[in-house]
């Protein structure tokens, strides 16, 4: 087994957690993904991984030469497809990372289109509420909510997301429609833990931030969950829009207090830098790019 493919296979190892896993994601046998393994690391002449008869994990050498597999596993590819040419049609794994729920509404069913226009393209996803460094997890774009930090990342804004009050309008109709931010002590409301922890709610009057205390009847881990109540009828929420925007369509909630609401937040499609981005890379920022700004969900 050559050096790269011994790279690989310490990749998927690491990725899978676990040689079974691996060797079927590989299409090879658990005792040679195994063997390959060990000699890497008698090669490199450290520890990369510790067995225990229910799991394997990354000892700290490993999670450094991971990185670094990662790395060169991308640079190659990047090589490889340089030389075939920038014309050539996009082959490879695709990796994705995006906020849960906007994965679900926004990235899947692009993901999707993407996949039956360029079948020698396969993908894999990382859909969590969280930022993920795109080096570490081996991942090639990720959808970012919110202001970007410095960094080596390409950034391109394909759209704005609002934090948004909203009821079904049952609730309004039976509880009354809050005029200002400080009714919302009056009325039922459910948190999303899984957004905002704090104990108080955003809002700007006069172009001056400002927060209201809230005290939560509810307080829910999924946004899907608060959203299904809310839409019965159940209270009032606070999430960002396109997480509702479903529902906002077919009428089942609406917003409130929208004079009171802070400055949009910008939505981002971002991707590392490299010596030459990749043709799958390329092709599906391009493909995504396009869709998402044509999204009146989210501008």
């Amino acid at each position: 087994m050559d050096r790269f493919q011994s790279l690989q296979v310490f990749v998927k190892v690491a990725e899978r957690g676990g040689f079974a896993a691996a060797a079927r994601a590989l299409a090879m046998s658990p005792p040679a993904v195994t063997r390959a393994v060990a000699a890497l690391e008698q090669r490199i002449g450290t520890r990369l991984l510790i067995r225990t008869t229910r799991s394997v994990r990354l000892t700290e050498s490993g999670e450094r030469f991971l990185q670094d597999c990662r790395r060169i596993l991308v640079d190659l590819e990047e090589a490889e497809e340089a030389a075939v040419g920038s014309h050539a049609a996009p082959r490879g794994e695709l990796r994705v990372t995006a906020p849960v729920l906007f994965g679900r509404l926004f990235v899947t069913p692009i993901l999707g289109d993407f996949l039956d226009r360029y079948p020698l393209v396969t993908c894999r996803t990382l859909f969590v509420d969280r930022v993920v460094n795109l080096m570490e997890e081996g991942l090639d774009i990720a959808i970012r909510i919110g202001k970007l930090p410095d960094s080596s990342l390409i950034a391109v804004r394909v759209g704005t997301v609002r934090w948004v009050m909203f009821a079904a309008p049952a609730y309004l109709q039976k509880h009354g429609i809050p005029q200002h931010p400080r009714d919302l002590a009056s009325h039922r409301l459910i948190q999303s833990v899984a957004v905002e922890r704090s104990p108080e709610w955003p809002y700007w009057e006069n172009h001056k931030p400002q927060s209201v205390r809230i005290e939560p009847r509810l307080r829910m881990n999924t946004n899907d969950a608060v959203s299904e109540l809310v839409a019965g009828g159940w209270g009032i929420s606070r999430l960002l829009s396109y997480q509702i925007a479903p529902r906002l369509a077919d009428g089942r909630v609406q917003t409130v207090l929208s004079e009171y609401e802070p400055p949009p937040l910008p939505i981002h499609v971002v991707h590392q830098e490299g010596r030459m981005v990749s043709t799958k890379v390329r092709a599906f920022v391009d493909y995504m790019v396009e869709r998402l700004r044509a999204d009146p969900a989210i501008n």
